[in-house]
């Protein structure tokens, strides 16, 4: 299947001939739906906190941060705004003039004054026509508004990343983008003695100007929130880029006869992750953040969490310790049972059949492992993987966040799960990613293989199929103790669309 030529094109990429082989019979053959045992909701798979335990999560984890312990917050940040434009350039490049009432473009049209990039949009419109954006809306001149905000000539919204955007304007004056915002929270959230450790992941396309925008940006923020901030950046590496296929399963090659690497998805980033020098880090999408004044609830939270997996960690490495000094009884086998159970949601046939070194070699695995504690929002509508109790490969049942896309459609079964899910993902996650000597988890060892999913793409005018790695918090983190907390939705404010930033919670 691969030539010579293709084999060095793949070692440049640091992929082998075995994961290419692996790749197109993936092709061939698919993902294989994941087993189900239930939706998660309160009482199964997803914990309802009482304030009094709310409060002694807060408690540990302020201990934590006073004790020094190792805290960084890790942000996907690479993907382009484009899609949150979509009806934008859709009006742009369409027929109409006028945009039809109650459409996404009327409706941020009405309400442009409450833009957080206005004075940015008027200074375009100004170098571009002549007039500033609101007397180009008297004349009736829609197109040039919306043409000025997306296209490269003007403020390039269209093609910036997210995290550059303006999303907040303040009472001052002064705007803040989502990656100032996650600075912000960073201070007030993830602080250990005045260090906030805060990693971004980019694209190699846009590098540059988050390197700028960091320089500017850092010494404000530090002087306002007393902190000193270590930003890092990483790109995808190439060794997770994956082959993209033609549609009877083939290579696919461009014109020139090289093979096309496609990015392997955010799953990708599990190696990024791997790579953080920290016991604990938060991981939170670059879009859901809120001005200064709202985040009173997400701070809450992002303590709750934070401490949650603090003390969930702090049983782990007493039960693990015991079990490396073989310091336990036959009780202690069993109330080890009775938390993987209860707090770590995780169940399997083996608890009640082994023998007592057999038990204790098992648990010894199942707490040997990265850690993780998931907010999850009750369901309302908003988009969002789900959470659910699904069946893993040794025949355990343990939490998974899953997509859609990993749910066998054929099942009426599944589908009605999925249609009565209590609650969604938010991406609000906080990881313990160290053992108990403190040396990291090789993550990838974690990640379900068989996991992931296949779309349809195209290059050039020509179909292609597209692999689709185990999603970051999906599939690459299969084989993590999970646990599940419910949080309130004041905590999920995403930015999906440009007319999001219209919504209340995005008004300082």
């Amino acid at each position: 299947m691969f030539t010579e030529k293709d084999l060095n094109q793949l070692s440049a990429h640091g992929i082998t001939a075995a994961q290419a082989n692996a790749q197109m019979q993936r092709f061939a053959t698919g993902f294989p739906y994941l087993k189900l045992h239930g939706s998660a909701a309160v009482g199964h798979g997803i914990k309802a906190l009482t304030p009094a335990q709310e409060d002694e999560a807060v408690a540990r984890w302020e201990q934590y941060l006073a004790d020094g312990g190792e805290v960084a917050k890790f942000v996907p940040a690479s993907g382009a705004a484009s899609r949150m434009f979509k009806a934008m350039f859709a009006f742009v490049n369409g027929a109409d003039d006028v945009a039809p009432a109650g459409s996404p473009v009327a409706s941020l049209l009405a309400d442009i004054d409450k833009l957080p990039f206005l004075n940015e949009l008027d200074a375009a419109t100004v170098r571009l026509y002549g007039m500033p954006a609101k007397a180009l809306l008297e004349a009736g001149r829609q197109k040039e508004i919306i043409s000025a905000l997306i296209s490269k000539e003007g403020m390039n919204y269209g093609a910036l990343p997210k995290a550059m955007l303006t999303f907040h304007r303040y009472a001052d004056g002064s705007t803040r983008t989502p990656l100032e915002e996650h600075l912000a929270e960073g201070a007030q959230t993830a602080a250990s003695h005045g260090q906030v450790n805060l990693h971004f992941t980019v694209s190699a396309d846009h590098r540059t100007l988050f390197e700028e925008k960091i320089k500017e940006a850092v010494k404000p923020m530090e002087d306002r929130f007393g902190v000193k901030y270590n930003i890092s950046l990483s790109e995808q590496k190439p060794s997770t880029d994956t082959l993209a296929a033609t549609l009877d399963n083939q290579p696919f090659r461009d014109s020139d006869g090289q093979l096309v690497f496609r990015p392997g998805g955010h799953g990708a980033l599990i190696a990024n992750l791997g790579d953080m020098d920290s016991a604990v880090v938060f991981i939170k999408n670059i879009d859901n953040v809120v001005p200064d004044s709202l985040r009173e609830s997400t701070v809450r939270y992002k303590q709750v969490l934070a401490g949650t997996l603090i003390l969930v960690h702090d049983r782990i490495e007493k039960y693990l310790r015991m079990l490396r000094d073989g310091d336990y009884s036959a009780d202690d086998l069993s109330r080890m049972v009775d938390f993987m159970r209860s707090t770590l949601s995780t169940d399997s046939p083996l608890f009640d059949s082994l023998s007592e070194s057999e038990l204790a070699d098992l648990l010894g695995a199942k707490f040997n492992r990265p850690v993780r504690v998931c907010g999850m929002v009750r369901n309302d509508g908003e988009p969002g993987g789900g959470p659910f109790m699904a069946e893993n490969q040794d025949g355990s049942v343990s939490p998974q966040i899953l997509e859609s896309t990993q749910i066998d459609p054929d099942n009426a079964e599944y589908m009605a799960m999925m249609q009565g899910a209590t609650h969604f993902n938010p991406v609000d996650l906080v990881c313990y990613i160290k053992d108990v000597d403190g040396k990291r988890f090789n993550l990838p060892d974690y990640v379900d293989h068989q996991t992931g999913f296949i779309s349809s793409k195209s290059l050039g005018g020509r179909d292609l199929r597209a692999l689709e790695l185990p999603g970051l918090w999906n599939g690459a983190m299969s084989d993590w103790n999970t646990v599940f907390v419910e949080v309130p939705s004041s905590t999920f404010n995403p930015v999906k669309t440009v007319n999001d930033l219209l919504r209340p919670a995005h008004q300082a």
